[in-house]
């Protein structure tokens, strides 16, 4: 396959990983998470989140997403996120059709609430024909490369407090927007008093490792039933684990971050100056947006993998992974300058 800029998925995994994961797979552990691999991420992620961090890996991040907001809301509770939200575009409907919740929308122009955002849809409190509000869904990076600085996810948490409402953070990207931001994990979680987060690593390296960290004990004493009732219980659970424990190891999970967002810096210069290209939005991490003639976009997808955005408007989202080269950037770039030059 020709280098990927459809998703920082379609990337490999770092050699790192796969060492850990030999390193692991020597004897019989206790299954289910009962592991001494597992026992040393809970310690682990204490010492980036706090000592109240509760972490409970997961298959996917779907999974992950559902299972927090399960833990979190009450069946007739409902869900505040913004229209491009990855819980709400991309899941399937599964924190609908699984965690049988109502997702309560706000829109956007950069994929990011704040405080005025969130009073729109915090109301109707003890009125029984509407979905009571009960949790509050951040991504951070948003869906659109976006990203919150802390001060912004700050006021978004305090304002999410005021009305009595619990706050999950969708961390696919954390690793990204920690390396942009130049802050560690708790920052944009705990001391924010944040109740939960989904954390990934597959998109950074990794090459299957999702779950749920509890900063709450309420959260905490439901994720493990619910992770089971959602079939999201690994019985060979170490082998997860071992995968974040090669992300914390020599901050390889920052590393391989910073080289993603870097690339994507790389890739907007190489491409703004190319005629007919129209840069769209932002890059903040690793990804950049951009407009395409229609016919570009064609004949670009028979050679390098991307997707589509906006149909309408011909807007392409390019994602930068830890793998990706210089030598990536300039083939790609040199292909749009030579598509955008065709009569």
């Amino acid at each position: 396959m020709a280098t990927s800029f459809a998703s920082d998925n379609y990337a490999g995994v770092h050699p790192a990983v796969l060492e850990y994961l030999s390193r692991v797979n020597v004897g019989h552990q206790p299954a289910y998470g009962d592991d001494d691999v597992t026992a040393t991420l809970r310690e682990t992620i204490k010492d980036h989140f706090g000592a109240a961090a509760e972490i409970f890996c997961v298959f996917n991040g779907t999974g992950a997403n559902v299972v927090a907001m399960q833990s979190m809301a009450k069946p007739w509770e409902a869900a505040i996120c913004t229209t491009t939200a990855h819980v709400n575009v991309d899941e399937g409907g599964a924190p609908e059709s699984v965690a049988g919740l109502k997702l309560w929308q706000v829109p956007t122009a950069d994929g990011k609430l704040t405080p005025e955002s969130i009073d729109t849809q915090a109301w109707g409190f003890g009125d029984v024909h509407r979905a009571q509000p009960g949790v509050v869904v951040v991504t951070q990076s948003t869906e659109l490369g976006t990203l919150y600085t802390v001060d912004e996810l700050a006021a978004v948490v305090d304002r999410a407090k005021h009305h009595g409402l619990r706050v999950l953070l969708d961390g696919a990207r954390i690793t990204n927007a920690a390396a942009a931001l130049g802050v560690p994990f708790r920052a944009l979680t705990t001391d924010l008093g944040i109740d939960a987060l989904s954390f990934g690593a597959t998109k950074n390296g990794a090459l299957g490792a999702e779950s749920v960290i509890a900063l709450t004990p309420e959260v905490a004493a439901a994720v493990p039933y619910l992770r089971k009732t959602d079939m999201q219980l690994a019985s060979k659970m170490r082998f997860i684990s071992a995968q974040f424990l090669a992300m914390f190891a020599d901050d390889l999970w920052l590393r391989n971050a910073t080289h993603a967002n870097s690339m994507a810096a790389r890739l907007r210069a190489a491409i703004e100056p190319i005629p007919g290209v129209t840069l769209s939005r932002p890059t903040e991490v690793n990804a950049v947006f951009a407009v395409l003639p229609p016919d570009v976009t064609a004949r670009l997808q028979q050679r390098f993998h991307f997707y589509t955005w906006d149909q309408a408007t011909g807007e392409v989202r390019l994602m930068c992974s830890w793998d990706t080269t210089e030598s990536d950037i300039s083939q790609f770039a040199t292909a749009i300058a030579e598509e955008c030059a065709v009569p």
